[in-house]
């Protein structure tokens, strides 16, 4: 294999599992460490990886990556807004809902407010405000801001919500990997994530197809946790029916 050609398939991998490691790319080329961290700070100069100890981290796009709200607000739009109306479909009035913080639920927000009466408990500022003008019961959690996400975290968060229950929980991910699970860069969000799942009787992920196959930081828990999957129809057959057999609905829209 050419360097070129070995680059190439580092940032392949990068951009499929959000990091490598030298030891493994050693291994699997069948090339001295040396050679590999020569590789590995030759992407880091042209500004395409970060370089780790004993690997490196996408840059571009990677689900390790802690995106801010704006930042994510001008990914997928339109698999954005036909998730949210989908999500939307699947209430009904009086129900309570648990809301995560992300663009895919600030969307299902606003798609809740056709709903007269509706109880909503959520971490996410934005969220609140964006229903504070409804005749929604709004429920705030607490916490720690978290100025990337607008989220609130911490064991107030995680307090609360022990004490809440939910009809339904729509939960955004940064990564879903159907053997790994559904992740998330930040371990404090991923702590407010998994405390959501067990407050509601309902979990349904709601992430366009370009979460699929990534895995993140942090373990919001296995596939198993999740009811039900909202995402586009981009979503592969082959990933479908691996969620299909993990007893997981499919609803692609």
């Amino acid at each position: 294999m050419l360097i070129d050609e070995r680059r190439q398939h580092v940032l392949a991998k990068l951009q499929r599992d959000g990091r490598v490691l030298v030891a493994s790319l050693s291994e699997s080329f069948g090339i001295s460490r040396i050679t590999v961290r020569k590789d590995l700070d030759y992407l880091e100069s042209k500004g395409l990886v970060q370089r780790t100890h004993g690997g490196a981290l996408a840059l571009n796009g990677g689900a390790l990556l802690d995106l801010s709200l704006q930042e994510k607000q001008t990914k997928q739009l339109q698999e954005k807004e036909r998730i949210a109306i989908a999500a939307a479909n699947m209430v009904k009035e009086g129900c309570c809902i648990l809301l995560d913080s992300g663009t895919t639920t600030t969307a299902i927000a606003r798609e809740l407010r056709r709903f007269s009466h509706l109880t909503v408990i959520t971490n996410a500022v934005n969220i609140a405000v964006e229903l504070a003008g409804t005749g929604f019961e709004v429920i705030l959690t607490g916490g720690t801001l978290r100025k990337n996400s607008s989220s609130l975290v911490g064991p107030l968060a995680e307090d609360v919500l022990s004490e809440m229950h939910a009809d339904i929980l729509f939960l955004g991910v940064d990564g879903f990997d159907v053997k790994a699970g559904l992740t998330t860069p930040n371990f404090p969000e991923s702590r407010v994530n998994r405390a959501m799942v067990n407050a509601a009787t309902r979990v349904v992920a709601v992430c366009d197809s370009t979460k699929f196959n990534r895995r993140s930081l942090a373990l919001i828990g296995p596939p198993g946790v999740i009811h039900t999957v909202i995402t586009d129809m981009n979503l592969s057959e082959k990933d479908r029916e691996a969620l299909i057999s993990a007893g997981i609905e499919v609803i692609r829209v």
